[in-house]
């Protein structure tokens, strides 16, 4: 069979794949691209993008339903739960054929198939959906993009009907009346908010203390009230202990409750684990830990010339850390000036309600490195333009070096903020202190007024509050 050469081949499409093959692209390097679904991967088909267009759909409900109160009159407003997951698949879809074009415009030649390694420089291909492609493909460099998936637990295999993980809660054919998320980080508080709002009565089970337990204590602990006065109901610091099916609806028995709790779906977000099977890495230095694949500062695996980038390559699991390690990766093979990720300067946000978002420390992890900080808090309810929208929940919180003036990190929880939190991002990156932040002027009226005056608040120096 035939054998082709280039100088990358990148193995998965996603947000790290795809960019990888693009910037490859750029710098002048013959690229292929290798993806056995579909162009764009879980995030832009079954994860970021369509979760954000269906918590779009649940925002205009929940802000047709609060017409009034802007002396807006409007019929009651209704739920259409097959309009909603059509609009979500409509928008992933643009989005697909969008990378499609740019893979086109680039010159990134795109193969559909199954690729493992198969010795240095070398790939095996096995067509997908009927394709042709050659049998083995060569590339000087080689960058494992192939993501993760969602950890399935004992006895809740994915149903349609009664077992959701992100694929069957991202295209229901009916709305649950009673729902139990198995998880509240990100992912389950999302799917939560999202099925609340349009009507179901939900339960959280969560195995930590909190909801969102990456988050900063004060941002958690104001999320767990938000989501109770909300009617949502929260089981932390607990676990399930048995299920079982009884006349169509699920008895979930949850460790420390006396009386297990009767749905009518579960809904698994419990972690993610990475896909590294089918790669060959068995025949290669490449190494594994808990299903992610180990690497350095450069994204180079123990296997000279293969890299690995994104969720594979494990935590923080995010797309916009897969898209910065591709481009990273990608110049440093091409002798280009690159820079390690610096995993603090990584913002995570979830798109809930109130939204959520941070960036570097939380207070008790910067106390726990041994820093003497200084804490500033600002609460929406004093920001003038928060109060004009009607949507006062939540605050800014930022930490501080105490000896040197360097942003340790910031936290939001509130309207709009993960649009926010790249203000604190750029102040990181550029080393900025307290006083270029302090002497930065912000517009007004706008929400991010609530992110200077936060600064001020740290040194004593709030105006508004």
């Amino acid at each position: 069979m035939a054998q082709t050469e280039y100088d990358v081949a990148v193995v998965g499409a996603g947000p790290g794949g795809y960019v990888a093959a693009i910037r490859a692209a750029q710098v002048g390097l013959r690229t292929a691209l290798i993806e056995k679904a579909d162009l764009g991967g879980i995030c832009l088909n079954w994860g970021c993008i369509p979760t954000k267009a269906l918590l779009r759909s649940a925002d205009v409900l929940r802000l047709t339903r609060a017409a009034a109160q802007f002396g807006v009159q409007v019929a009651e407003p209704q739920a259409d739960l097959a309009a909603m997951v059509a609009r979500s698949r409509q928008v992933a879809g643009q989005l697909q054929r969008g990378v499609a074009h740019l893979m086109k415009k680039h010159g990134v030649e795109v193969i559909r198939a199954q690729a493992s390694l198969a010795g240095r420089g070398c790939l095996n291909l096995a067509a997908v959906a009927g394709g042709q492609v050659p049998a083995r493909l060569r590339a000087k460099s080689i960058i494992l993009a192939t993501g993760a998936r969602a950890r399935e637990l004992p006895g809740l295999a994915p149903d349609p009907a009664s077992v959701w993980y992100y694929r069957e809660a991202l295209a229901p054919t009916f709305l649950p009346r009673r729902l139990l998320v198995v998880g509240a980080g990100a992912i389950g508080i999302e799917f939560a908010s999202f099925y609340h709002a349009l009507g179901a009565q939900v339960q959280v089970a969560e195995m930590a203390e909190h909801v969102l337990p990456a988050e900063d204590i004060e941002v958690s602990t104001h999320m767990e009230a938000a989501l109770r006065k909300q009617g949502l109901h929260l089981h932390l610091g607990t676990r399930i202990t048995a299920t079982r099916r009884v006349a169509g609806a699920w008895q979930v028995t949850l460790d420390g409750h006396d009386q297990p709790c009767e749905v009518d779906v579960i809904l698994v977000a419990a972690g993610i684990q990475g896909n590294v099977e089918q790669l060959g890495l068995e025949h290669t230095a490449v190494r594994v830990e808990k299903t992610h694949i180990l690497t350095d500062a450069w994204c180079q695996t123990g296997e000279p010339g293969v890299y690995a980038i994104g969720d594979v390559a494990g935590a923080p699991w995010l797309a916009h850390k897969a898209s910065h390690e591709a481009v990273l990766c990608v110049e440093k093979i091409a002798g280009l000036d690159a820079h390690p990720l610096v995993p603090e300067r990584v913002p995570a946000c979830t798109y809930s309600h109130p939204q959520v978002a941070h960036v570097g420390l939380t207070e008790a992890q910067a106390r726990a490195n041994g820093r003497a900080v200084k804490v500033g808090k600002f609460p929406f309810v004093a920001n003038g333009k928060a109060i004009a929208l009607g949507d006062t929940e939540g605050f800014v919180k930022v930490i501080f070096d105490d000896a040197s003036g360097e942003l340790l990190g910031a936290h939001m929880v509130g309207a709009e903020v993960t649009e926010m939190i790249q203000g604190y991002g750029v102040a990181m990156g550029l080393e900025t202190t307290e006083a270029e932040l302090m002497q930065t002027i912000f517009a007004h009226p706008t929400q991010s007024e609530a992110m200077h005056e936060a600064v001020l608040s740290a040194y004593g120096r709030a105006l508004h509050i």
